[in-house]
């Protein structure tokens, strides 16, 4: 008996959704700041939070929206675990509220492209997530966003790039037909 693809791309998705969250606490628990390019700082975990973004937009497309908050509460309920307890609020409230934005983006524009919602979803949510976790953190100040949106943009394009090629090799006749 086979596993329904549907299913297996749901649970791959969610894993990855959720390992991202909180390996990005671990990360900026453990490391801080790191350099991100154009002489910019970031957290350490913003890296996996830009991908974390692309991992939720997967579990949307394959499980829905109700999945997409369900990892994202285990996410914020675990970081716990993993991470400073300042970081694991901010990264749980920070989290909620730019998904949620996210989602509201992503959603509507879906039936346009992958690329177009996720690439505008992404960067609605972004800014979001940003702001916020910093702020809660404890990490504010205006200088430390441009860091954080060009860390999270740097994945974002790669995992969203990656993704359109995969799309469009699997629809390619050979790869469909099972060749």
């Amino acid at each position: 008996m086979t596993a329904d693809p549907r299913i297996a791309a749901a649970a791959t998705s969610g894993a990855a959704f959720l390992a991202s969250i909180l390996a990005a606490n671990w990360l900026t628990t453990n490391y801080g700041f790191v350099p991100v390019g154009f002489g910019l700082e970031a957290t350490a975990g913003t890296y996996l939070a830009g991908a974390c973004f692309v991992f939720r937009d997967a579990v949307h497309d394959t499980a829905g929206r109700w999945a997409s908050l369900a990892v994202i509460a285990a996410g914020g309920l675990l970081s716990f675990l993993v991470a400073d307890p300042f970081i694991a609020l901010a990264s749980a409230v920070a989290f909620t509220v730019s998904e949620t934005v996210d989602l509201a983006v992503y959603t509507p524009l879906r039936s346009r492209g992958y690329i177009r919602a996720a690439a505008a979803s992404n960067l609605a949510g972004s800014f979001v997530d940003t702001v916020l976790f910093l702020w809660i953190a404890g990490f504010f100040t205006w200088t430390a966003v441009p860091g954080q949106l060009v860390g999270k943009a740097w994945i974002t394009v790669a995992v969203v790039a990656t993704v359109g090629v995969i799309r469009a090799l699997v629809r390619q006749p050979k790869f469909a037909a099972g060749a």
